[in-house]
């Protein structure tokens, strides 16, 4: 299963909303990979902190999501409510 969404948060994968990211990602019984759609760096697993901070993902940059596993399709739903939330209202989400 795979997505590609723009990311909304303005500072991109970093800091806070890389946080949430990375533990979300963790909640989930699925493998899931993230990369920038232009960049020329290969995936990373979504739960990882080094990995997902090195892609270097700013806000408006469009990342592509793959995920297998039973939990697949959650976790993309989750991922992608992250990506398309403006960094001063994650604190507000409801995640797993």
């Amino acid at each position: 299963m795979e997505r590609t969404l723009t990311v909304v948060p303005k500072d991109g994968l970093h800091a806070r909303p890389a946080a949430t990211f990375v533990e979300t990602a963790s909640n989930f019984d699925a493998d899931v990979t993230v990369a920038a759609v232009d960049g020329n760096r290969p995936p990373v697993a979504a739960d990882s902190m080094l990995g997902v901070t090195g892609l270097g993902v700013r806000g408006g940059d469009d990342v592509r999501l793959v995920a297998d596993g039973p939990e697949s399709e959650a976790a993309l739903d989750a991922l992608e409510r992250i990506l398309s939330t403006p960094e001063d209202e994650l604190d507000d989400m409801e995640l797993p």
